[in-house]
């Protein structure tokens, strides 16, 4: 199949055959035909799986053909960080390069300049608006926007979105469009609170959901086990191997928050190698200039925290290393996917895991069907975490996929919890005997009392 097997315009399909998209993903394959004819839709896609593309063309299409109202703001797009917003917003560009269709994009951390050209371009009228929500609600209030007209809403990466704390503010803002408003909610995973979400502000969605993709064969993966105090110097050791890294190699670092990612900015710079770092801290100018310049190759590794580094849109990554192990599979695929972008060789993935981290690795290795290669960590570091598969194995199998014992090991374990159940009641039994006999030898102490006082009282009489 290809795009021109879609209901799409001439003008949107020459877009389209200038950025080179010739054949549409499984997500866009699924999505679009829907989302042309108008329906809500629940979608569950990776980053990475062309699920932009899936939204972005239904609504240039309509709005193309004037299918909302003219003097509106037509559509609403909400993405969780502002890398993500720019990144959709320059998508738009792209697809909307032969048509007159407008976009902005809203997020914080910009200058007054920056403010007071949004400020215009709103006023202006603009068709298309990427926006993350905190700032869309700052708009709204100072009623520089309006979206009681707006046809077309979507949510994207709707998991980050709640795991950052929106939820009252996507609600805030779904309260403000219109009861007719096409609704469109993407999510990496499907946890029980994005079904709830789902069901509150969508109508009748058609609901798709692709099976999390296993990374490329092409990339190399390899982790440490190690302990926390640990991991610095299992880093170092392991960028000083050339045997894995190579020298100059773009590489791309995850930890778990902003202080940790600029310790390690600080750290990994005292050893002669150049890196930045990109967290919240930073203000926009200065994460939109570490990410030209990285880019461009003027420096080799980038710290980031996970959320930040969802809007990274680079093809020649060599290296991802996760200092913080990820909590789901899901989360683990898309980060070191991001090697295999443009590069047919893939490249290198390397996971430091923490006694902590055991259930999540295991998870993981059951998830891939392999075992990741392990590279020992050097002795003089003392020991480390020692990882049991087998015993994993037994804790997943209790957690969700019990097996009926046998009448053998039933007998058993009858036997052994009659034998508990008469040790509990011995052990009771002479509990309860040692609190009658402290009882019974337990003195009068109100009694005592009584007579001291009667005592004293005498004593002063006779003086």
């Amino acid at each position: 199949m290809d795009f021109f097997e879609f209901d799409l315009e001439d003008a949107v399909l020459d877009g389209l055959e200038a950025m080179n998209f010739i054949t549409p993903t499984p997500i866009q394959e699924a999505a679009i035909p829907f989302l042309l004819s108008g329906r809500d839709l629940l979608g569950c896609a990776q980053t990475g799986t062309g699920k932009t593309a899936a939204y972005l063309l239904p609504i240039v299409n309509r709005i193309y053909l004037g299918e909302f109202n003219e003097d509106s703001i037509k559509a609403v797009i909400m993405a969780p960080t502002r890398e993500l917003a720019q990144q959709i917003d320059q998508q738009i560009e792209g697809f909307a390069y032969y048509l007159s269709i407008s976009s902005t994009a809203i997020y914080g951390g910009t200058d007054g300049v920056v403010w007071a050209q949004t400020q215009r371009s709103l006023e202006k009228g603009t068709d298309i608006v990427v926006a993350t929500p905190g700032r869309l609600i700052s708009m709204l209030n100072l009623n520089m926007a309006d979206i009681s007209k707006t046809a077309y809403f979507v949510i994207d990466e709707a998991d980050r979105m709640l795991d950052m704390g929106f939820y009252d503010d996507i609600m805030n803002i779904c309260r403000l469009l219109p009861k007719d408003c096409q609704m469109v909610l993407f999510s990496a995973t499907m946890p029980p609170k994005i079904a709830s979400l789902a069901e509150m502000i969508l109508k009748d969605p058609v609901r798709i959901e692709l099976s999390v993709s296993k990374p490329p064969t092409t990339i190399k993966q390899y982790v440490s086990l190690c302990h926390e105090e640990q991991k610095l110097a299992v880093l170092k050791k392991f960028f000083s191997n050339e045997e894995f890294v190579t020298k100059g190699a773009k590489t791309v670092l995850f930890a778990s928050s902003k202080l940790k990612v600029h310790q390690l900015a600080q750290a990994i710079k005292k050893e002669g190698l150049s890196v930045a770092e990109m967290h919240s801290n930073l203000t926009q100018a200065e994460r939109d200039q570490v990410m030209r310049q990285f880019k461009m190759s003027a420096f080799d590794i980038l710290v980031a925290t996970d959320i930040v580094a969802r809007g990274i849109d680079i093809d020649d990554i060599e290296l991802v290393v996760n200092y913080d192990m990820p909590k789901d599979p899901e989360d683990y695929v898309h980060r070191i996917g991001r090697t295999a972008r443009g590069n047919s060789e893939g490249g290198t993935a390397f996971t430091l895991v923490t006694e902590r981290d055991l259930s999540a690795f295991y998870s993981l290795e059951h998830f891939l069907g392999y075992t990741v290669v392990q590279l020992p960590v050097d002795e003089d570091l003392g020991s480390v975490p020692v990882y049991a598969p087998k015993q994993g194995a037994k804790t997943w199998q209790k957690r969700g996929r019990r097996r009926r014992p046998s009448a053998r090991s039933q007998s058993s374990t009858k036997s052994s919890s009659a034998k508990k159940v008469a040790k509990r009641s011995k052990e009771t039994e002479h509990k309860e005997a040692k609190k009658r006999s402290s009882l019974r030898k337990k003195p009068n102490y109100n009694r005592y009392k009584k007579d001291l006082t009667n005592k004293n009282h005498g004593e002063q009489n006779n003086k």
